[in-house]
């Protein structure tokens, strides 16, 4: 009866901080998950305060901002992250104040605001680990981040090949999660695509997200085919200049959250042709859920959520000739795209953050109550 009686109040009644190392008021995958979760937590009835750095105005009322944040290399990109004194003094201050039932603390192992929160931990708390692949850090300071990582009540990954990166850096048993999509962006029927023989691609211009193949591949598709280029990044100018002849390319820069939703629905493909470090593919979930075909490369974080030949069509990374056939196929056979845009849709009914916020507060129920 008495843990009847405390479950009914942590349920009824949490408290929950999320800290997040990058700045969220940039773009990032794990970024958009944080502010997402947290939003999809308080329709559940919790309390939830994120923080995170942030360069410029918060990006909603529910955020603490921490300082500006310091472009980092990391995982072979770059990581905007809050290392100074001024942004861990002001976590620490958060923290104390705002009194947490539970943290959860993402990407808990990145310097900065994540380390912080563990070091000064005074609350039950929650790591999740979003990274794939190798980290320099993880391997040079690993005495240090083990150390680190025994401050974590429950540790969760988003992906098999997070979890199995994080159990090489520290060691350890990890809860697998998965990333989700806010499906409510996406409600609606099919309709016809507003941009026919439209291809979208949406990521940071850096070589592991594999621009420059799709480029390549560009070379291969008919007159007819446009691409549209979303975001920038170190290689935007070079890639530019490399396609400067071909008046099919558009390139949009850096877009809001509401113009990504509308390109994902207007354009008839999506492609992420990425080349590694990637550990789940939310973008491919957001491009199924607006009912949009997707040619993605064939890496197991892409696996994880799309299945090759009925979600999508998965090709081996780095390879333009491949890439440009698979193109082609989706654009030019109806039934094969619709087909995969029927199949994405359902797979991504089954990550909705609805869902993902269920688990969570099933493992913040469960922390909170061995306090």
């Amino acid at each position: 009866m008495v843990r009847l009686l405390l479950l009914l109040v942590v349920t009824t009644d949490m408290r929950i901080g999320i800290v997040c190392p990058y700045s969220l008021t940039l773009p990032g995958g794990v970024q958009g998950q944080v502010l997402s979760l947290a939003r999809a937590l308080r329709a559940r009835g919790h309390d939830v305060r994120v923080l995170g750095p942030c360069d410029g105005p918060p990006p909603d009322s529910g955020v603490t901002p921490l300082g500006d944040s310091l472009p980092t290399a990391a995982n072979g990109s770059v990581a905007p992250i809050a290392p100074d004194p001024s942004a861990q003094l002001r976590t620490i201050r958060a923290l104390r104040d705002e009194r947490f039932d539970v943290v959860n603390v993402h990407e808990p192992l990145a310097p900065g605001v994540t380390n912080t929160a563990l070091l000064f931990k005074s609350q039950p708390i929650v790591g999740t680990f979003h990274a794939a692949g190798e980290s320099a850090a993880y391997r040079w300071l690993q005495p240090v981040v083990r150390w680190l990582a025994r401050k974590i009540d429950v540790r969760c990954a988003v992906s098999a090949d997070a979890r199995d990166m994080a159990i090489e850096a520290v060691g350890g048993s990890y809860e697998l999660l998965f990333n989700g999509v806010d499906l409510s962006h996406y409600a609606g029927p099919a309709i016809p695509k507003a941009e026919p023989r439209t291809i979208f691609f949406l990521g940071r211009h850096e070589p592991r997200k594999g621009l420059a193949v799709l480029l390549e591949a560009m070379g291969d598709l008919p007159a007819g085919v446009r691409l549209v280029v979303a975001s920038d990044g170190p290689e935007t100018e070079e890639l530019r200049r490399r396609v400067a002849g071909d008046t099919r390319i558009e390139w949009l820069g850096r877009i809001s959250e509401a113009e990504k939703i509308q390109r994902l629905h207007s354009a008839e493909v999506f492609c992420a042709p990425s080349l590694g470090g990637e550990s789940f593919g939310v973008v491919l979930l957001e491009a199924m859920a607006a009912k949009t075909a997707v040619v993605a490369s064939n890496l197991p974080g892409y696996a994880n959520v799309a299945r090759s030949n009925k979600d999508a069509l998965l090709v081996p990374p780095g390879d333009p000739a491949v890439l440009a056939g698979a193109l082609r196929r989706v654009l030019d056979e109806a039934p094969l795209r619709e087909s995969l845009v029927a199949s994405g849709s359902e797979r991504a009914e089954g990550f909705s953050m609805d869902h993902l916020a269920e688990r969570y507060e099933e493992i913040f129920e469960r922390v909170a109550l061995r306090r």
